[in-house]
């Protein structure tokens, strides 16, 4: 086994994993075991510290006791009283020397009644401060006679006890000191086995540590100021540190207690040792037995793995080993023989599935592509005669909204039938017809050139006429078409199915029918690429300019009108048709920032015009994606409110398409509208597919008839009865009614006889920037 091969092992890997897994978990015992033991060893000596802060608070008790026999035997003797009451200064000074250096005592005192020194004896002539200890220590022992106090004194502590002396009224006090030194901390260190180090904080903030256990070397961290530390790592050990505050009158005295760490921690040492010894055995006979195990396992699955590599061959014919065995593996071996059979009865419908759509039972995508490439190279071979071939598109509109409110299962039936009527239009066996994805559908045209692909496209919208009839269901079927024919329109497969979409995507657009495949849809497909962008770019830098379009009165109603229109002043392309921007921002819903932005104008011109005392009514356009906006209503009471311009003075207008994308949603939101006061108008009345049933049901104030309807009444007579009929009915419900695409005036003089409200289109006034606008309306003449 080669090194690669060995470090990708599955055998490596499970001994690996198992020993990684057994080495954490000793790992995390032993340390859990360590800390635990440092945790108890730490919770031990505090509990020991204790006591041993007792004992070295009992010790200095000892001390004081002892100092207080000794001035109590001063005090008492005769001679020494009967010196003091002769004021003998000699004699006073002689015994205190005396019985100072018989105790032991590093000072000894005779105070006045007044507590004033009368004579002092001390041992050290350098103790320049016991004038200024003296007075801080007297007043707190008078106050206490049976305490003691601890003081400062040249960096040592000294304790003081003081009694008084009787004949038998108190003639004096005898105040003895005593350090509190060496001798001391060594006692103790001999009696609990601890440290005991003795921190002295002077006045002026020096600090020293004149009596300590601890080597000099070890003794640095107790001599810097601040806190004291709660642990002292040294080289031989670590110490808990127990600080003890003495009660000092001058300077501040800590008594620290140190006991080490290492020292409660040692007896569990070897304890340990034998833990881990433990670990390493265990550790060996496990690796021995993952080893055992992984071999065991492993070596069935290389039998197994050289089984799947005969598989991926093509090689079914030959058994696997080890299914007769009753683990496991033996399961896992009879399901790879069982998918060695299954696997040859599956090849012939994976390929099946890969070049056919299933639902339909039509050729998919890459068949059809397949079929073209070959048709192509048909017609392009050596000594082949070059005949024309067409591939044509289609898209169905609005498919989603039939699977939203029917439902999928509804959507597949539908398509289903929709590839059915495609079938019979097929003219020759070497034509196809396929589903490429989706609502979309092809058809491969052998022998077609553009007329006969033309025409195949006008049969299949004639073939669409007729609705499907699903149950109780009936559905309006229409589609994109586009088409493109090779060679003239392409050189290979690729290009000729990617042109033939881009002629289908420009029809959806135009709704024009079906379109043949023109370059010029190429460079339009690629200005939309940054559309958006300069879209904003125009909101943003104030490129839109908003223009508006006069709305006549017919039968001398009050109030003049105009519909507001918005026009793109681009900088390099000039004034940019509205056909080029306003169906791209429908689709990415860039329109609902253009719809805010013409009602922000309006209202800005509408406030201006109040201040003049003007009133105008004008109507902005709604788009699905606004209708569909949950925050519509707000958005526009917010502009309102901002120029204080009332909701009566707009009209919103709405397509029949848009309100039955959603009608639900749709509803709601006109409600809202309504309430808020505005006025509201059906646009492009008889274009789509609602009903003046339906429409009854809704709070719509106006109906705008299309003007393909009102340009025809000229040529037809059918637009004109369409027309008059769409009037009376309108009236019939409370509805006024603008005509729009008025261009004579036969055309305006007939929808005045048919008594239609307002009348809109070139005959009257193109749409104009505002300042024309208002100048038209200064001085229009009436209708007529």
């Amino acid at each position: 086994m080669t090194l690669g091969r060995l470090r990708h092992s599955l055998f490596l890997r499970l001994a690996g994993l198992s020993l990684l897994l057994l080495l954490i978990v000793q790992a995390a015992g032993f340390a859990v075991v360590r800390a635990t033991i440092e945790r108890n060893a730490r919770a031990q000596i505090a509990r020991t510290l204790d006591l041993d802060e007792n004992v070295w608070r009992r010790l200095l008790e000892q001390n004081a006791d002892k100092l207080r026999q000794g001035s109590s035997l001063l005090a008492a003797d005769y001679g020494f009283r009967s010196a003091v009451n002769s004021d003998d200064a000699q004699t006073i000074q002689s015994v205190l020397e005396n019985h100072g250096q018989r105790i032991g005592a590093a000072v000894a005192a005779l105070l006045g009644t007044d507590l004033a020194l009368r004579a002092v004896s001390v041992t050290d002539d350098s103790m320049q401060d016991f004038p200024y200890t003296l007075r801080q220590v007297v007043p707190a022992l008078a106050a206490q006679p049976q305490g003691s106090r601890v003081a400062v004194m040249d960096g040592v502590a000294y304790q003081f006890v003081m009694v008084p002396m009787r004949a038998p009224v108190v003639i004096g006090w005898v105040l003895m000191g005593f350090p509190i030194s060496q001798p001391l901390a060594d006692e103790l260190r001999q009696l609990l086995s601890i440290h005991v180090a003795l921190r002295v904080s002077m006045p002026d903030g020096e600090v020293r540590v004149p009596v300590s256990t601890l080597p000099p070397d070890q003794r640095q961290p107790l001599q810097a100021q601040g806190a004291i530390p709660v642990e002292l790592r040294t080289p031989d050990a670590t110490l808990l540190a127990r600080s003890i505050r003495l009660d000092s009158a001058v300077g501040e005295v800590h008594a620290v207690l140190l006991r080490s760490v290492d020292e409660v921690v040692a007896p569990f040492r070897q304890l340990q040792v034998l833990l881990a010894i433990i670990t390493v055995a265990g550790v060996l006979l496990f690796a021995v037995g993952t080893g055992l195990a992984a071999q065991w396992l492993t070596t069935p699955l290389r039998s197994l793995l050289a089984a799947t590599q005969r598989l991926s061959r093509g090689e079914y014919d030959t058994p696997l080993e080890h299914t007769r065995r009753r683990d496991e593996i033996g399961n896992l071996a009879r399901s790879f023989d069982h998918m060695r059979v299954d696997i040859g009865a599956q090849q012939s419908e994976i390929r099946r599935l890969a070049y056919w759509d299933r639902l339909t039972g039509l050729p998919n995508r890459e068949q059809f592509r397949e079929a073209v490439v070959r048709a192509i190279a048909a017609g392009s071979g050596p000594g082949a005669r070059p005949a024309p071939l067409s591939v044509l598109t289609l898209d169905l509109d609005r498919f989603k909204h039939v699977n939203d409110v029917l439902g999928y299962a509804y959507g597949d039936r539908l398509l289903q039938a929709v590839a059915g009527r495609l079938s019979r239009q097929v003219r020759s066996p070497g034509d196809m017809v396929a589903r490429l994805g989706g609502n979309e559908f092809a058809l491969l045209l052998l022998q077609a050139d553009a007329a006969a692909a033309h025409a195949i496209a006008h049969n299949i919208t004639r073939s669409f006429e007729e609705p499907l009839a699903f149950e109780d269901q009936t559905v309006d079927l229409s589609a994109g078409i586009g088409f493109a024919c090779w060679p003239g329109d392409a050189d290979d497969a690729d290009t000729l199915l990617s042109h033939s979409e881009i002629a289908m995507y420009a029809a959806k657009r135009k709704l024009s029918g079906a379109l043949q495949y023109d370059p010029a849809f190429d460079s339009a497909s690629g200005r939309t690429l940054s559309m958006l962008s300069e879209l904003r770019h125009a909101v943003e830098h104030g490129e839109l300019r908003l223009y508006l379009q006069p709305k006549v009165s017919l039968q001398g109603g009050p109030g003049a009108a105009a519909e507001a229109l918005v026009r793109w002043q681009h900088p390099q392309r000039g004034l940019v048709p509205p056909m080029q921007f306003i169906p791209f921002a429908e689709q990415t819903g860039f329109v609902r920032q253009l719809t805010l932005w013409i009602f922000e104008e309006v209202a800005r011109l509408l406030a201006r015009l109040r201040t003049e005392g003007a009133a105008l009514r004008v109507s902005v356009n709604l788009s699905t994606r606004d209708l569909l906006d949950p925050d519509l209503s707000q958005r526009l009471a917010t502009i309102l409110a901002r120029h204080g311009v009332p909701a009566t003075a707009f009209c919103l207008e709405i397509t029949e398409s848009a309100i039955m994308d959603d009608p639900q949603r749709a509803e709601a939101m006109l409600n809202r509208l309504s309430e808020q006061g505005f006025k509201l108008s059906i646009d492009d009345f008889g274009t789509g597919y609602s009903s003046l049933a339906y429409l009854k049901r809704l709070p719509v104030d106006e109906l705008k008839i299309d003007k393909s309807f009102v340009m025809g009444m000229d040529t037809g007579e059918d637009d004109a009865m369409i027309v008059r009929s769409t009037i009376d009915l309108a009236h019939n419900l409370g509805l006024t009614v603008v005509a729009e695409g008025v261009e004579t005036a036969a055309i305006l003089e007939r929808l005045r006889l048919l008594a239609c409200d307002e009348a809109q289109g070139y005959h009257m006034a193109r749409p104009l920037p505002v300042e024309e606008f208002l100048a038209w309306q200064a001085g229009a003449p009436p209708a007529g």
